[in-house]
């Protein structure tokens, strides 16, 4: 299916509000500029607000690796109700008396941080026999996912007994950390509110809103979504052979090296990946600019 609208080709830094899902502030975001091809880097729950990377036209291509970066996130937890969902949204399924201390509450959260095993919400996107587990849940089915490895790089308690700050990497459900991180307290709790602060090299401090002037403006290129990944520097005629799907041979020390993907640039721009191997340049994706 081909997507209509105007060729734009870049990353919008949104603010997503509360109350609107990733796809539907997606949405208006195309309306808004009316861009044709456009996906996210990585779904916000309705409760949640914060950073929302949008791609639009060939920056599209770059998405996996917005959702592959590191992470920041800024919760706060409802001490002593367990709700289905996990989050302030869901039905009161526990209640608790015990309210932690901020010594009881600093002793425990060096258990969640590092490679540990988390258990996803039931209403979670992850599919169970094909279904999504959310479906599976609101229709009264128990669900029982199995707990996956995920990293945390920290966590900590900036503000009262309630505010806490989630440095992590891919896969993080910060409903399941509330939740366990509140039965680890023995009391019982989910997430009250949520803020993504920082998603790879998009921040909350320089994220528009669907309501900024001139938001059309804004756009930042496709290489904000490669900072950071190997890269390699191309004079002009060896980036055209690489786009016209040839092969380039290195020389010297490059010949020695292997790396699955490097992003190749010629003239300060992006042009595409490529996989550096048995003393080759070999073309991956290409980007069409």
């Amino acid at each position: 299916m081909k997507h209509r609208g105007l060729p734009l080709n870049g990353w919008l830094n949104l603010d997503k509000p509360v109350g609107m899902t990733s796809t539907q502030a997606l949405g208006r975001a195309r309306r808004i500029l009316g861009a044709g091809k456009a996906g996210h880097g990585g779904t916000l729950d309705p409760l949640a607000s914060g950073v929302l990377p949008i791609a639009f036209g060939e920056a599209t291509k770059t998405v996996a690796y917005v959702m592959d970066a590191e992470k920041v996130y800024r919760f706060g937890m409802g001490w002593g109700e367990l709700r289905s969902t996990d989050d302030a949204e869901g039905e009161v399924t526990a209640t608790s008396g015990k309210r932690p201390d901020k010594e009881e509450i600093e002793a425990v959260l060096p258990l969640f941080c590092g490679r540990i095993l988390q258990k996803p919400p039931a209403f979670s996107a992850l599919k169970v026999a094909g279904q999504r587990a959310y479906d599976l849940a609101r229709s009264g089915e128990e669900v029982n996912l199995a707990p996956r490895e995920v990293f945390i790089k920290e966590i900590k308690l900036i503000a009262g007994l309630d505010t806490f700050e989630v440095t992590c990497g891919k896969g993080v459900y910060i409903r399941s950390l509330a939740r366990d991180l509140a039965l680890a307290l023995g009391t019982v709790g989910h997430v009250a509110s949520l803020c993504r602060l920082r998603v790879g090299q998009f921040t909350l401090e320089n994220a528009v809103t669907l309501e900024t002037p001139d938001i059309q403006d804004r756009l930042l290129p496709i290489e904000t979504a490669l900072e950071g990944l190997p890269s390699m520097v191309l004079d002009d005629a060896e980036a055209q052979r690489l786009r016209l799907g040839q092969r380039i041979a290195l020389v010297g020390a490059t010949r020695q090296e292997h790396q699955p993907l490097v992003v190749f640039t010629a003239g300060g721009l992006a042009l595409g990946f490529a996989e550096v191997g048995q003393g080759e340049l070999r073309p991956v994706r290409l980007f069409n600019r």
